[in-house]
């Protein structure tokens, strides 16, 4: 195989030219004005890794090839830039030579992008965003065209969409009499891409043009490099643009409306944070604040946090829970450790292309670039508008809609669902196979489910109703009852308090079914502790309740048991609402071990309509599945403390002290409690499932723990059979979008990248 690859040639192997390489060789085909060159091949690459050497002679030949193909000579009228070309997209991290024009001096700069591959900030870049270590990189050399001519010339980068909203029309920069290093690396502040339509129309019909034949050819939004010398214009490169999750929305559905790609590409090209992105934090309206600066809105959302100068120390003030934002005259590929621990990033220069407004877009961060007026001085670490001073540590709100800048933090609020949204979930309804539910304990909580489209509500925790001081108050009357008198007048008012609840729930629900679930903290946890009380009553009842361990002590079903008439009080509360406010309502009972708890439960229960589940949190409960599912009307698996079951790990405690380190080690892969441990509580899940649907083919099994909205464990779950899964109200858009995606790629539809990544075992250990 050569280690040289012309762009005339047929191979378009990304794996072997690297992305860049690939697309200029199928530009070429396309017939449109590349300039020409040839491409050292990532084999290449790996040869000079293990041997230290280049394949000259090939590289000779290539060069003299050049010189024929253009009739020009090095350094007589031509001129070669040497980049890099990975089969990932990396902006800005490995290193580009320009206006070569030396045989010899070439081929230094060919070891120089290979040797580039492994800088510091090229392997935090990949370290970032998960790309293997082992891709390896080609290395591009191109015949130059000079933007920098005196007139009829320039340079520019243009989306063929606007990446941040997803209008179809050209987006980018334009830097006239100048070279592509002048305009992406932010040192002079751009004109929008407009300007070239008033200097030279017929260029920018000619880009137009362009355009539209790479994205119908790539089936989607594109980044284009290009240059005008002399009035004529020269593609450089173009590869998949880096968006707004609004925007890859956007464009996923007009390309379906234009007949570019079908609905189930869209669903499989969107990732689960483009649709978060619909849902970023915005100003709460009506925004009366006036802002101090304006830059340009590069990336959208907005967010708050102290100003920081070091890229370093906001990843150190991250680590703490401190919410920064990172402030530089403009942001560099060193910077990217720093970009991605801020809540959002400022810069004083660089343009909409730049390199800040790339890789926060990609990252989905706020940013607001170019705001020309602000005066940042890093040695002293501070920032002047005008006579205001803003020093290290000052809040301050950046709005990437708009590009203002606040002082202060100012109130946000998430934003609205769009028509997009709406129309994508619609599309994902009618592919997805998993029922996407809602945790929800309020009525605010139930609205919100019902505005993000949940189909149920699959875990109303009713202790979360004991919060207020009303209800407390009620519950702890209970607790301390000396008599029986007194704790039979304790359990009618906490009845009549529940019993208000569940009406006004019933009516928010409107039709809608839920699952609520009986008592399931400790009694002790509705008492204050020891240090906030001098009232000997209650201390005293503290000691009896005390627990050494009690997230596996007294607690659930056991507290039904040994204090029945706090679940018998709870079943009349919602039979007695459900008689007032008609409801599809079920029962489900926390921490079974055995299938007598569940029976002692349902002798409470004189509603013959209210079905009773059992939430599979215990390593027993899902062993004895099979004889469970005779008496129960469903499961929902408590994925949060079956994890902390199966590992013997109590969640508040190893993630406090060790779970960092098994981490960093790779002793665990993933947080167990963030990504569904496949291998160890995945498989007592799909054993468990497996013996419960053996004794009841039609038994309905959700999930309710924190693992039914996170994209990994919910494709386990759509392989294994559930039915549903119950997850926050915010989770309900992105949840429904990879359940959409796992039931289209277990129908062998095409997979896109996002979801190819997104498709690997989640296993935690071995």
């Amino acid at each position: 195989m050569p280690s040289v690859f012309f762009f005339e040639d047929e191979c378009e192997d990304k794996f072997l030219l690297g992305n860049k390489g690939a697309n200029l060789v199928t530009m070429t085909k396309l017939g449109l004005p590349v300039p020409p060159g040839f491409i050292v091949s990532i084999e290449a690459y790996r040869e000079y890794q293990r041997s230290g050497k280049l394949p000259l002679e090939e590289l000779r030949r290539a060069l003299s090839w050049l010189q024929k193909k253009t009739g020009k000579k090095l350094g007589d009228g031509l001129s070669v830039s040497v980049r890099s070309s990975a089969p990932a997209s990396m902006p800005g991290m490995m290193d580009t030579v320009l206006n070569l024009k030396d045989e010899d001096k070439i081929i230094s700069a060919v070891k120089r992008v290979f040797d580039s591959w492994d800088n510091l900030r090229a392997v935090e870049y990949r370290r970032l965003n998960k790309i293997p270590s082992d891709l390896g990189t080609s290395a591009i050399v191109q015949a130059m065209v000079l933007g920098n001519k005196e007139k009829n010339s320039g340079t520019g980068v243009v989306f063929t969409r606007n990446p941040n909203n997803g209008q179809k029309r050209l987006f980018g920069e334009y830097l006239d009499r100048a070279q592509g290093e002048d305009l992406v690396s932010g040192k002079r502040t751009p004109q929008p891409i407009e300007t070239l339509r008033l200097q030279m129309p017929e260029v920018y019909a000619e880009l137009e043009r362009v355009a539209d034949i790479l994205e119908r050819h790539f089936r989607d939004m594109q980044d284009v490099e290009f240059t005008v010398e002399d009035g004529k214009l020269y593609v450089l490169q173009t590869r998949s643009g880096k968006r707004s999750g609004r925007a890859a929305v956007r464009i996923a559905i007009d390309m379906v409306k234009e007949g570019i790609i079908s609905p189930e590409e869209a669903i499989l090209r969107l990732t689960p944070e483009d649709v978060r992105a619909l849902l970023y934090k915005q100003l709460k309206p009506p925004v009366q604040y006036r802002p101090v600066a304006q830059g340009l809105s590069a990336c959208p959302g907005a967010a708050s946090g102290k100003v920081v100068f070091d890229p370093l120390e906001a990843d150190t003030k991250a680590r703490l829970n401190e919410a920064v934002i990172l402030v530089r005259p403009e942001t560099s590929p060193e910077d990217i450790q720093g970009i991605h621990a801020a809540e959002g990033v400022l810069t004083s220069r660089g343009g909409l292309t730049s390199h800040a407004a790339i890789v926060t877009r990609a990252m989905g961060k706020p940013c607001v670039c170019g705001a020309e007026t602000l005066n940042i001085d890093l040695k002293e670490e501070t920032l002047t508008i005008g006579d205001l001073v803003i020093r290290k540590g000052d809040e301050i709100t950046i709005d990437g809609d708009t590009g203002n800048i606040y002082l202060g933090a100012l109130p946000l609020q998430e934003a609205e669902a769009t028509t997009e949204l709406k129309e994508l979930m619609s599309w994902a309804d009618s592919y997805k196979r998993l029922g996407v539910w809602a945790n929800a304990d309020t009525v605010e909580m139930i609205l919100q489910a019902k505005k993000f489209g949940a189909e149920g509500i699959g875990l109303c925790r009713t202790e979360r109703q004991f919060n207020s001081p009303e209800r407390l108050s009620a519950i702890r009357e209970f607790i301390l009852a000396q008599t029986p008198a007194e704790r039979s007048e304790a359990i009618n008012h906490l009845q009549r308090l529940q019993k208000e609840d569940f009406i006004d729930i019933f009516r928010a629900l409107d039709g809608m079914p839920i699952i609520i679930r009986l008592l399931d903290m400790p009694l002790h946890e509705f008492l204050p502790s020891e240090e906030e009380t001098t009232d000997p009553q209650v201390k005293e009842r503290l000691r009896e309740l005390r627990e050494v361990n009690p997230m596996l002590g007294h607690r659930g079903v056991r507290v039904g048991v040994t204090f029945p008439e706090i679940y018998q009080m709870q079943i009349d509360a919602i039979s007695e609402a459900r008689a007032e406010v008609p409801a599809n309502v079920a029962i489900m009972v926390p921490q079974v071990i055995t299938v007598q708890e569940l029976l002692w439960v349902k002798k409470y229960i004189k509603d013959p309509a209210l079905k009773v589940g059992i939430m599979m949190e215990t390593v027993r409960a899902c062993m004895r599945a099979g004889k469970l599912a005779q008496e129960a009307d469903f499961f929902s698996f408590g994925t949060n403390d079956l994890t902390q079951a199966v590992f013997s790990f109590s969640r508040e405690d190893v993630e406090r002290k060790f779970l960092t380190t098994y981490l960093e080690l790779g002793i665990l892969e993933h947080n167990p409690f963030q990504i569904l441990d496949i291998k160890g509580v995945g498989r007592l899940m799909e054993t468990a499932v497996s013996w419960a649907r053996k004794e009841k083919k039609t038994l309905e099994i959700g999930v309710c723990g924190e693992h039914a909205g996170e994209p990994l464990s919910i494709r386990f779950f759509h392989r294994i059979g559930i039915d549903y899964v119950s997850c926050s109200p915010f989770r309900i858009p992105t949840t429904k979008l990879v359940a959409a995606q796992a039931a289209l790629e277990q129908k062998g539809a095409p997979i896109s990248a996002p979801s190819e990544s997104a498709a690997k075992d989640a296993s935690s250990v071995s």
